[in-house]
């Protein structure tokens, strides 16, 4: 824990891991969704005599809802590894520096596994 914080409860835990658990079951159902819709119009024939501008509008915005879906299954993993952070006793520990990560920061972003500062540095990179 950081200076001046209080230890995270069982009870507080077992809230993180609620909250990372329905978070995994949304995302779950997003992917399937996406999945699915992406089976029906992949092989409809759909598109057969659309000029340049529908065929690109088309493109894009398929690519658009493969962006989202992956990054959809990146929050997936990254609960998913919160949740074994939990199990394996090392959460609120920064990844990089070994240093506690603040209750309020993972209290705001569950899934954070560095510090801020470590964060900071990353993000100048």
């Amino acid at each position: 824990m950081r200076e001046g914080e209080e230890h995270w409860t069982v009870k507080e835990l077992a809230e993180v891991r609620t909250r990372l658990s329905a978070e995994i079951e949304e995302f779950t159902a997003e992917i399937r969704a996406a999945q699915n819709q992406a089976a029906e119009h992949g092989d409809s024939g759909e598109g057969a005599g659309d000029d340049q501008a529908d065929a690109g509008a088309k493109t894009y915005e398929r690519e658009h809802e493969l962006a989202l879906t992956n990054n959809c299954r990146d929050l997936l993993e990254q609960n998913e590894r919160a949740i074994a952070r939990i199990d394996a006793g090392t959460y609120g520990v920064c990844d990089n520096c070994g240093q506690a990560i603040g209750k309020a920061r993972l209290q705001a972003f569950p899934r954070a596994t560095l510090c801020v500062t470590c964060k900071q540095r990353e993000e100048r990179r």
